[in-house]
């Protein structure tokens, strides 16, 4: 993982808003920040961070410029609602699909401190999970299932409490004055996590074809086409517009499967599998369901908590998300992330 210094996060700031910017400039702007530097010390901070792997240069002699690589943008720690504030249109991020992200993603994407922390969590969570009675494995599955589905549908504009749910699961008694959409939106959620669950094996290596059967799940009786969409869609509330080719759709999400099996960590991959299925959009619709869901196989398939989100701000998780979509910054996400797995790992028990 790369850490940036206070420097390298003012200059990438800059530079991600000029978009291409020389030296000369950034020396300006940074003064404008009250910060004094001589043109040398400058232009040898660039350079610096250019054989980090954080910026790459365009051009040679007087028209030098820098511009922010996919390394400098993964770990660039944006501040996701100040930048969010903003109208989409008076945005600084980015409107075009990233060509380069997921094959420039490097293999770790956790700190030390951080991996230590998951580990320990992990530990706890497979210990209290041992040896469970058929009776409490049952009953640790359906809460789970519950919340998730809960939680998930209700990220996406479900209207169904909690209470709702846990009715519509275990009892089949669907609430008054919801939709069959928002009904049905719970039951796909159960549906698709008891195959991830009773399958987990299978997911130790993503594939086109088992997250497309995850999304059938996501998707049944909701009026939305299964398969890869082959016309263009748009975010609300976001200037990023994914691909909108089918035949490059299926190359992104074979970039993906690459990069999640590349990556160390079975959090890293999950975490990975979610944003990117984010990212890529390869359906008409229910794709950060799907990518939940995904992310979930991933982290049971290696033995880790499965996520159900229960805890997470639905604002903040569209913020982080957003701002994956626009600056490809992990930094915001990778923060709920881990917060939402700690949460899962003390809370829930499950083999």
């Amino acid at each position: 993982m790369i850490k940036l210094n206070q420097r390298e996060k003012d200059i990438i700031s800059i530079v991600l808003k000029k978009k291409k910017i020389q030296s000369s400039e950034v020396r300006a702007e940074l003064k404008k920040k009250d910060q004094e530097f001589s043109l040398a010390t400058i232009k040898r901070t660039l350079s610096q961070m250019k054989e980090k792997g954080l910026l790459f240069v365009r051009g040679s002699g007087r028209s030098t410029s820098y511009q922010v690589s996919v390394l400098g943008r993964l770990f660039f720690p944006v501040n996701a609602q100040r930048y969010i504030a903003f109208e989409p249109d008076k945005r600084y991020g980015e409107k075009d699909y990233n060509f380069e992200l997921f094959s420039s993603f490097c293999k770790e994407i956790f700190s030390e401190k951080e991996l230590k922390k998951l580990d320990e969590v992990t530990d706890n969570y497979r210990k209290k999970s041992k040896n469970l009675s058929l009776a409490i494995k049952k009953k640790e599955l359906e809460r789970l299932t519950i919340e998730l589905s809960w939680k998930s549908s209700k990220i996406e504009g479900n209207t169904y409490t909690l209470l709702d749910t846990e009715k519509l699961i275990l009892d089949n008694k669907e609430a008054s004055g919801k939709t069959k959409e928002e009904t049905q939106m719970i039951l796909n959620h159960k549906d698709a996590f008891y195959f991830a669950y009773k399958n987990k094996l299978l997911f130790k290596k993503i594939t086109p074809a088992l997250v497309e059967k995850l999304h059938s799940f996501i998707v049944k009786d909701l009026k939305i086409n299964q398969g890869f969409r082959k016309s263009e869609v748009g975010i609300t509330g976001s200037i990023y517009r994914p691909l909108g080719n089918i035949y490059q759709i299926k190359e992104a999400m074979k970039e993906l499967e690459k990069t999640v099996f590349r990556l160390n960590n079975p959090c890293a991959k999950a975490m990975m599998a979610l944003l990117g299925l984010s990212y890529i959009q390869p359906f008409e619709d229910g794709n950060k369901r799907t990518s939940r869901l995904v992310a979930n196989a991933i982290l049971l398939a290696y033995n880790h908590a499965p996520l159900s989100y229960r805890s997470v701000d639905e604002k903040e998780y569209k913020t982080a998300t957003l701002v994956f979509y626009e600056l490809n910054s992990i930094i915001p996400f990778k923060k709920l992330f881990l917060e939402q797995y700690r949460f899962a790992a003390e809370n829930y028990t499950l083999n």
